[in-house]
């Protein structure tokens, strides 16, 4: 039965299981199941309980980070399967990253689980990334959101430097910015001209899909 194993394959997601979720996937994918409807409606749906059960604080974060490596060892098998469909709309193309100066990345880690489990093409450059990286990457993606994060306060600088910088290449506005992380908060993403700021990854999720609108 297809909506049998799509939700094993959840409830291996919300659970952690990663010795078991490959093995899942391709059975999944053997029995004939859509990836796309693998992805949507099985991993998506325990990544977002995931998320409700770490907004309630039922799940901490090694939870959180569990539940979203269990996920991307079934991505791993799955997404070299998925058709591209090129008359169906693009999910909205992220860059996320960890500003140059700072090197912690579990919040950074969750958010892009979250969004990938939402459905967004997601570019992750990873930690301690200078800002004309950023703003390369989204050239070159034609990316519509900018997402970076920072636990240290004099890094902030450098999420100042990406809004001027998307000023000067005439940018600003068509990509959207999202900052968060332990050292921001919504009055500096306000001062220095962000598009929004989130308190955790459950809320950048939901702030990012209002900016798309």
């Amino acid at each position: 039965m297809t909506s049998d194993i799509l939700e094993e394959m959840k409830q291996a997601v919300i659970k952690g299981k990663m010795k078991e979720i490959k093995a899942l996937a391709e059975r999944a994918l053997a029995e004939g199941i859509d990836p796309k409807d693998i992805i949507f409606d099985s991993l998506s749906k325990g990544m977002a309980v995931v998320g409700e059960k770490y907004e309630t604080k039922e799940y901490y974060l090694p939870q959180v980070l569990l539940a979203a490596q269990t996920m991307y060892g079934a991505l791993d098998v799955v997404l070299p399967k998925l058709k591209v469909d090129t008359t169906a709309k693009i999910p909205a193309k992220v860059v996320i990253s960890v500003i140059e100066g700072d090197v912690h990345d579990i919040g950074k880690n969750i958010v892009k689980a979250m969004l990938t489990g939402a459905g967004f093409t997601i570019y992750d450059l990873g930690k301690d990334v200078p800002v004309k990286t950023i703003i390369e990457k989204t050239k070159t993606e034609n990316a519509q959101i900018i997402a970076t994060s920072t636990l240290m306060t004099p890094t902030l600088a450098g999420m100042k430097d990406i809004e001027n910088a998307l000023k000067e290449a005439d940018m600003k506005g068509t990509v959207k910015t999202i900052i968060g992380g332990g050292a921001t908060s919504k009055e500096f993403a306000r001062r220095i001209e962000a598009d929004a700021w989130a308190y955790d990854a459950v809320e950048g999720v939901r702030v990012i899909n209002d900016l798309l609108k």
